[in-house]
């Protein structure tokens, strides 16, 4: 059996994959973008990741869609068609027994031109909030799985099914070899999504030597060449603070086993992470994600009890009173996980291949 896998969400992705490679008789390919959206000099992590398991990529070229009106807009809708065309030759060229899409305007040409060809679409759908691409898409869609509840009042409840987010394995596993030295104060992990977030990377810069007095900084700044943030913040060589641009899985794993309090972007995969491991966190919301989609995670953190919210707008003295306030009141963030186990589903991954391959 074909798997075409697609969808701008490359960490569940990911996790399916993983346990897809388990099965022998399961051939799998992935479609998505080689470059990053803004910068075609910064290889996406999908690319970088997926060529790691040996999988072919597929470089796929289309637009996203806009609710508003604008020369970008309508050149979008120019890059949608290109975006159709090269999926109807990617899909004769492949002949897929089943496509699964997580979401994201890359998904939707794919899912088109399999549906006109009477190919399975499986929907993976990781938000509170749902896409305008996978609301587009439900109504072709043979399965929707979706990671919270709140998800179902947008999709046809035949056809929905609760997972729960899948988490990497490699994340999972216990690693209990350190991979630096680091002494007795508490540590504080930092990460701005996969490719890192300039505006987080310079707020942690502004507070960087109080941060580094009560905490073992581990900072994933990522490696945008725009901003060069690794090469700066590695330069300032402050005890105590360890940047690195990237961190391989079993290595954030080590760091979320043993943090006690993460500084993050609020996307989907990290909130279930954080979930999984039980760490309180100052989430700081990505102003222009999908449908504000990082602000409803972020806030559904906060309500639950288990995190504080930082606006990047704001000044870097208050992301410091909030990291102290989590921190120092860490035990009350603690008490307040428990209400949220009802959203971590053990074997997702393995649950959604089950349901496509049956």
């Amino acid at each position: 059996m074909k798997i075409l896998i697609t969808g701008g969400h490359a960490t569940p992705a990911l996790a399916v994959i993983e346990e897809l490679q388990k099965r022998k008789d399961v051939q799998i390919i992935f479609v998505g973008r080689q470059y990053t959206v803004d910068n075609e000099l910064t290889l996406s992590y999908e690319y970088t990741q997926v060529e790691k398991l040996k999988i072919p990529f597929i470089h796929l070229t289309t637009g996203k869609f806009s609710r508003s009106i604008s020369l970008k807009s309508i050149l979008n809708i120019g890059k949608i068609f290109i975006g159709i065309l090269q999926s109807r030759k990617i899909i004769h060229e492949h002949k897929p027994d089943a496509i699964l899409t997580f979401g994201g305007y890359i998904g939707f040409p794919i899912a088109l031109a399999a549906h006109d060809r009477k190919i399975p679409v499986y929907i993976h759908e990781q938000t509170i909030n749902p896409g305008l691409t996978n609301r587009l898409l439900a109504r072709i869609a043979t399965k929707i799985f979706i990671a919270f509840p709140q998800a179902q009042r947008v999709f046809p409840s035949k056809k929905t099914i609760l997972t729960g987010n899948p988490i990497r394995t490699s994340i999972l596993k216990n690693v209990e070899k350190p991979f630096i030295k680091i002494g007795n104060n508490p540590i504080l992990f930092i990460m701005g999504g996969t490719l890192g977030s300039h505006s987080l990377n310079v707020h942690i810069e502004n507070i960087l030597e109080e941060l580094t007095k009560d905490f073992i900084v581990i900072h994933q700044t990522g490696n945008i060449q725009e901003y060069n943030d690794f090469e700066r913040l590695s330069s300032l060589r402050i005890k105590n603070y360890f940047p690195a641009p990237h961190m391989y899985q079993n290595e954030i794993g080590w760091v979320y086993k043993h943090a006690s309090i993460v500084v993050s972007r609020a996307g989907a995969n990290t909130v279930f992470e954080l979930m999984h491991f039980n760490i309180p966190s100052v989430l700081v919301p990505l102003p222009w994600s999908a449908g504000k989609e990082q602000d409803k995670h972020a806030y559904f953190m906060h309500e639950a009890g288990v995190s504080e919210v930082f606006d990047q707008s704001k000044d870097s003295e208050e992301l410091l009173l909030l990291i102290k306030k989590v921190f120092f009141n860490n035990k009350y963030y603690q008490e307040h996980f428990p209400q949220l186990k009802k959203y971590i589903q053990d074997d997702v991954a393995a649950k959604i291949v089950h349901e496509i391959l049956q």
